[in-house]
């Protein structure tokens, strides 16, 4: 045994907790679990969850489709997932929703800039404040596709239908 793999060993005892034998089964069953998943066609996918740098969730799936719309001040993106298991996945991520001064309460940005006088401040010659509320992201699963119908745009849903009823790979016997 060379001397990097030997530490190797070492260091994965301790984070184990004395335990090297359960750390070794955990990454093999971790490394088989992946690979069989990748010879079938998926991915591992990582997506980020919650408020802010949130935390990230880990599993194997294919991504159907993914779809972005604007909604005010803040920028939606919907993926969906289908999973090795055959259950969907929806990943919903909302930019943080700003706001300032000079736009506040305006529904046309071109209207806000003449009617109170915004103009000034995007010249440098009124004050300005801004801020955000900080971005979220959310991830749910769903036993079957139309379990998604009214989680996401009718739009989205209607475009991906004919897709996630695809297998993840086709074997072509050529």
């Amino acid at each position: 045994m060379s001397e990097d793999d030997l530490k190797l060993f070492q260091r994965a005892q301790e984070l184990s907790g004395g335990n090297l034998s359960q750390a070794i089964s955990t990454a093999l069953r971790r490394y088989i679990e992946m690979e069989e998943g990748r010879q079938e066609g998926y991915d591992e996918i990582i997506v980020q969850v919650g408020q802010g740098v949130g935390r990230k969730q880990r599993f194997s799936g294919v991504l159907l489709g993914e779809w972005g719309r604007t909604t005010g001040s803040r920028v939606e993106m919907f993926r969906v997932y289908r999973s090795r298991t055959g259950k969907y996945v929806l990943h919903i991520d909302r930019s943080p929703d700003w706001t300032d001064s000079a736009s506040e309460g305006s529904e046309n940005w071109l209207e806000g800039l003449f009617s109170r006088g915004a103009w000034k401040t995007y010249l440098g010659l009124a004050d300005s404040n801004w801020g955000f509320v900080q971005g979220e992201a959310t991830l749910e699963v769903v036993a079957s596709f139309e379990d998604l119908r009214g989680k996401v745009p009718d739009e989205f849903y209607d475009l991906i239908a004919d897709v996630a009823t695809r297998p993840a790979v086709e074997d072509l016997d050529i």
